[in-house]
């Protein structure tokens, strides 16, 4: 058999004449350990190489007679196992696979089908395993031989192996990456529970005691508290100080170690009616979430790519996770840095093990502990913040508008709400920090320069020195004039934020806005349903309408995490040919087992090419073959309760809003008066790769493509050949950027400056 395989396109069969890729011939993916939602990565390696799936991972590779599948066309994109928890090709703990004597066998069979390429899915365990079975290969084969189960020539053919981890874990206790495959959809689950329990909670004046799973890790416990504003939090990586219960008992009063402990301790010291909860293995279950689908296709497509990249000289990797960028770190050096957590634990020093769980959950920490012990201030400053919220409602507003009310009142300032946007603003409808309605955000759509003069003087009359502006690209613009019209009005000279907040994605400064990850979740949700009605109809193909104005990230993001079909949208121009092609595709995937179509359209992706016109083109081409249907997503996008994401990315982004103007505000006090004039003194917040940045207005000018409102460069645009090679399509390589091979160290781990 041979080593390499070349072949002209990835997808449909066919000549082409842009290009060769040598790719090895066979994979083999297997999960190993605990399920978490890891079903989409595997929907990435069988397009691109031979691949099996061996049942209920190492317990059947390390078999006599180990079960090998290659199920592509069961678990392709768009297939009903997509969308469901946990895996379809089993999981498991395999006590052979310790031993030497059961890696041989597991050697054997991999020989036996010519398969030199190991993609692994699973914990730190999984992936030590896995590593150790890769340094022993070669001893391996050299035993084989001597036993006369293979030939020389066979042993000297498979001399190598190559693996790549895919980290697939609800806890998150990987070290190297910022998120592990399963964890965002078992977040899902905690706060579905806790939205439920809080009704009931708030009914009866009860306390509640919540127990997650995490094991030695507790970044779910971590980040449900912080998206759900809990009262207390007890978690590995911070042990309770000594006079807690004081502490506890005082928070809960003023409000009016196992879960049991803290429940005890409230009833006797309280006396309030306790009720615990311990979710348990319901974490593990239930649709994945958009973000893992997303992260497990991209994981998947990334590992399939580092093994075919990979030489005798490349050390075993893991794909991970920065940022929204995927990279490859050496396995066993993610390993050890995982132990070195442990260690820590284990020798009390927990501060060094809270900065090497990495990034996201000392910044998490950092942030909870702000929050949970935060207390009015004593001492009043002399400066005065207004927030309003402005452009259409997105989900997390209102987590943003209450982390930085609370922020703003423990700093010692005054803090101003502004209801109906820049339009209140100019009318004078500014109240009190009470003012904040809980689940309501009032919005306005109006640019300030309508009102300037009237804006500039209730500035001048609330003696208002810093803004933050929530909202999508109206804040962002509305700041922008603003910050130009300060050469006429001194009063415009304070300090201003702009806190990106809109489900279209398409705020220039940052890679996501507040609100998209909850609009992409519904549209996901609703497509899968309309994925199920299509199933009970043989070659049905929808025509789905997503929102996002001329931005296409909802409508890409969702076609990936549905299996879409096709997802056109304006950044990614099309003709009649592409339609034509698309179509043709179509009806050659109704002659496979999967007899159903999802198409997906962004709302403003071209002037012609109208849903209405897509639904006759496909139902007109399709005739005989398969019959369409339409559907408008609409503002269904905008509503809902908001994803752990977004209340957590909420409010982060409220706090270290606030942080940043107190801090610029006693920068630019002078002389009893605030006067701030530099364009880094009005900024947007937003993520940007691997940190929280806050970028210029003023600088991102240039950046900005006004006729379109939105960015001229987009990260996410690099998901698109992803979207077609899930779906199938014949497409080249040649675009595709791999993942640099990166190492991990104690500073790559540790929280950047001003993140």
């Amino acid at each position: 058999m041979s080593q390499g395989l070349e072949v002209p396109w990835v997808g449909w069969p066919g000549p082409s004449l842009l290009g060769k890729l040598t790719l090895s011939p066979q994979l083999r993916a297997l999960g190993w350990g605990e399920d978490a939602q890891w079903e989409a990565s595997l929907s990435a390696p069988p397009p691109l190489t031979s691949s099996y799936f061996p049942r209920a991972g190492a317990e059947h590779l390390a078999g006599s007679a180990p079960t090998l599948r290659s199920i592509w066309c069961r678990i392709g994109p768009g297939s009903p196992s997509s969308v469901q928890g946990g895996t379809v090709i089993g999981s498991a703990r395999c006590k052979a696979f310790t031993t030497r004597e059961g890696r041989l066998a597991a050697a054997y069979n991999l020989v036996q089908r010519g398969i030199t390429n190991l993609c692994v899915i699973g914990g730190d365990g999984s992936l030590t395993g896995a590593n150790i079975f890769r340094s022993e290969w070669g001893s391996l084969l050299a035993e084989l031989v001597s036993e006369g189960r293979i030939s020389e020539s066979t042993a000297q053919t498979y001399s190598h192996l190559s693996i790549a981890g895919l980290v697939g874990s609800i806890d998150n206790d990987f070290c190297g990456t910022d998120m592990t495959i399963g964890t965002d959809s078992a977040l899902h689950r905690i706060m579905e529970v806790i939205d439920a329990i809080t009704t009931t909670a708030q009914s009866h004046q009860r306390t509640f005691v919540l127990e997650v799973m995490g094991r030695h890790c507790g970044y779910l416990a971590l980040v449900s508290a912080l998206a759900s504003g809990a009262d207390w939090l007890f978690i590995p990586e911070a042990p309770p100080e000594d006079g807690w219960e004081n502490f506890m008992c005082e928070r809960l009063g003023e409000r009016g170690w196992t879960s049991l402990g803290p429940s005890q301790l409230v009833v006797q010291r309280l006396g309030f009616d306790t009720r615990v909860t311990v979710l348990g293995h319901v974490q593990r279950g239930g649709t994945p979430s958009a973000f893992d689908r997303v992260l497990s296709s991209k994981m998947g497509m990334e590992a399939v790519m580092a093994l075919l990249e990979a030489t005798p000289d490349t050390p075993a990797c893991v794909v991970s996770l920065s940022g929204n960028q995927s990279v490859r770190l050496p396995l066993m050096e993610c390993v050890q840095m995982t132990k070195e957590v442990q260690k820590a634990m284990d020798e009390k020093r927990f501060d060094e093990a809270i900065q090497l769980r990495g990034r996201s959950f000392e910044n998490n920490w950092n942030i909870y502990k702000l929050l949970a012990h935060q207390k009015i201030s004593k001492e009043k400053t002399n400066f005065s913040l207004a927030i309003l919220n402005v452009g259409a409602p997105a989900a997390g507003m209102n987590a943003a508008v209450r982390s930085a009310v609370r922020s703003g009142i423990s700093q010692g300032h005054t803090v101003y709400v502004v209801h109906d946007g820049f339009e209140g603003l100019a009318k004078g409808q500014v109240g009190g920090a009470g003012s904040v309605q809980a689940g309501r955000a009032v919005l306005g759509q109006t640019l300030p320069k309508a009102y300037l003069e009237k804006i500039v003087e209730n500035i001048r009359t609330y003696n208002i020195h810093a803004l933050l502006v929530i909202g999508g690209f109206e804040a962002y613009e509305g700041v922008l004039q603003l910050v130009e019209a300060r050469g006429r009005y001194e009063e415009l000279c304070i300090v201003m934020c702009v806190i990106p907040a809109t489900i279209s994605n398409n705020v220039p400064g940052t890679d996501f806005s507040l609100g998209s990850d909850t609009a992409v979740n519904a549209a996901m949700e609703s497509c899968d349903r309309i994925k199920q009605s299509a199933s009970g109809t043989k070659r049905r193909v929808f025509i789905v309408e997503t929102m996002g104005g001329y931005c296409g990230y909802l409508a890409t993001v969702t076609g990936i995490a549905v299996g879409a079909d096709a997802a056109y949208v304006f950044e990614d121009p099309f003709n009649i040919q592409d339609l034509k092609a698309n179509v043709e595709h179509m009806t050659e995937k109704m002659k496979t087992d999967i007899q159903r179509g999802l198409v997906l359209r962004n709302e403003k992706c071209h002037e012609y090419y109208t849903t209405e016109f897509l639904y006759n083109l496909y139902s007109s081409e399709g005739r005989g073959i398969f019959d369409c249907r339409t559907n408008v997503l609409g503002h269904l996008q905008q509503g809902g309760a908001p994803t752990p994401f977004d209340r957590n990315y909420g409010t982060k982004l409220g706090v270290k809003a606030i942080l940043w103007m107190s801090e610029k505000l006693r920068a630019v006090y002078r002389k009893g008066r605030v006067f701030a004039n530099a364009p880094d003194s009005a900024c947007v917040i937003g993520l940007q790769k691997k940190a929280v940045a806050f970028s210029p207005v003023t600088e991102l000018k240039e950046d900005t493509d006004f006729e379109h409102r939105m960015p001229r460069e987009q990260w996410w645009l690099n998901l698109r050949l992803m979207l077609k090679m899930l779906a199938h399509y014949r497409i080249s390589m040649a675009d595709y950027v791999s993942g640099e091979l990166e190492h991990v160290t104690r500073r790559t781990l540790s929280i950047e400056t001003g993140f």
